[in-house]
């Protein structure tokens, strides 16, 4: 009897050495602020005790300084939208000192981590918010870095002074402008603050004000801020018309800004991750609530869709890690703590910090493929968005660092 020829194979999970791991250290999110407050005489402590703070080798200093930050805009989703966004594809090829080249944002790409490394100029593992939900050690419960909840003294949880607040103190006259909805939150404390805030309501008003903060001083360092692009990409995908109407909204915004900067100044157009779109089916979304593989030994899912922080029950690192690579190595890059940490996912060698490294999940896990791991009685509205991020692909990863000089 002859054997029967089979093309069936066990599956063979991601390398952990293929994910593209973000460019900390002189092109990432982190590196930016740094990078603009040192060329106005302003050094800041970097990521590794006794070391200086790692700058963007390509920009160059300028005395007036102003950073536009769009919520959910990467590069990718600019060059793929030329018509909507005409002005902002015009200066593509100014991007990272006239590179033509993108940033990364860091890991994840998300939100609150992105914010935190734009504001402190640290990376997650050094600045402590390495994930949209992680586990608080001290109490065992999911912390809400986005939403704050719940209640965390802001100044244990993300200990060290903001850029903003460092530049202030050396006599730079400092503000952010965004909506008035934000002045007061945690995040923006630990993230954000130090100067002047100036809330205001509509996107035209924020640009008029950011132009004339940024002529107040002769050395002026002004943040600005819009959410509503990453807003309708959750909401409705980048292939929406609300989602389009809102690109195209701020493309004039962006144009405003720039044609009121004054002289001596740089503009600084970038994003704090890219958006994919994740179809509504059952392989691109993954339900952890109804896997019971997945659920097995896990005592508590953290992250968001495409980008899992999962923590083991005591004595079960092991086991959670095995399964997580036999049911989703394919398409997710699956590591331990410590692989994640040794890859550079949280930062560069020696960046994570004892206070944070019990934070990150026993088992991360990045998006390779265009899935999400949703969990749909736990995180209901998570669960229905249509645009999604967290991940390591260049998509979500690569945003633009675009720029403009009076």
């Amino acid at each position: 009897m002859t054997a029967q020829p089979t093309d069936w194979q066990d599956p063979v999970p991601l390398a952990l050495n293929t994910a593209p791991v973000p460019e900390y250290g002189g092109g990432s999110l982190a590196d930016l602020l740094p990078t603009l407050v040192a060329g106005q005489g302003v050094p800041v402590p970097g990521a590794v005790p006794g070391a200086p703070a790692a700058v963007i080798p390509e920009l160059t200093p300028a005395d007036r300084n102003c950073v536009f930050l769009i919520d959910g805009l990467g590069w990718q989703q600019i060059k793929d939208h030329p018509d909507e966004a005409p002005y902002l594809t015009s200066l593509l090829g100014t991007s990272r000192g006239s590179t033509g080249r993108p940033i990364t944002v860091g890991f994840p790409a998300t939100t609150a981590t992105s914010l935190a490394s734009v504001g402190t100029g640290l990376p997650p593992g050094a600045h402590g918010l390495p994930g949209y939900t992680v586990r608080d050690p001290a109490t065992g419960a999911l912390m809400n870095q986005l939403r704050w909840r719940p209640w965390t003294e802001p100044h244990i949880w993300q200990p060290y002074p903001t850029i903003f607040q460092l530049a202030d103190a050396a006599g730079i006259h400092t503000a952010q402008v965004s909506s008035p909805i934000f002045e007061r939150t945690p995040l923006t404390e630990v993230a954000l603050s130090g100067g002047t805030f100036h809330g205001r309501l509509s996107g035209e008003e924020r640009m008029d004000l950011a132009a004339a903060q940024l002529a107040a001083g002769d050395r002026s360092l002004v943040y600005t801020y819009y959410s509503e692009v990453d807003g309708k990409g959750h909401k409705f995908g980048m292939d929406s018309d609300a989602w389009r109407g809102q690109l195209m909204y701020v493309d004039r915004l962006a144009q405003r800004l720039a044609e009121q900067l004054p002289p001596r100044a740089a503009l600084y157009i970038t994003a704090d991750h890219g958006m994919i779109d994740i179809p509504f089916d059952e392989r691109s979304r993954i339900d952890f609530d109804e896997d019971w593989e997945l659920r097995a030994g896990v005592a508590l899912l953290g992250g968001e869709g495409r980008a899992r922080h999962v923590y083991a029950v005591p004595g079960a690192a092991a086991d959670v890690l095995t399964v997580w690579r036999e049911v989703l190595g394919e398409q997710f890059w699956v590591a331990s703590r410590d692989e994640a940490i040794a890859a550079g996912w949280f930062g560069p060698p020696g960046a994570v910090e004892e206070r944070v490294y019990g934070r990150i999940g026993d088992v991360v896990a990045a998006a390779h493929d265009d899935v999400v791991i949703t969990a749909s009685v736990k995180e209901p509205r998570e669960s229905e968005m249509v645009g999604m991020h967290g991940s390591m692909t260049p998509v979500e990863q690569l945003v633009p660092l675009l720029e403009v000089r009076s």
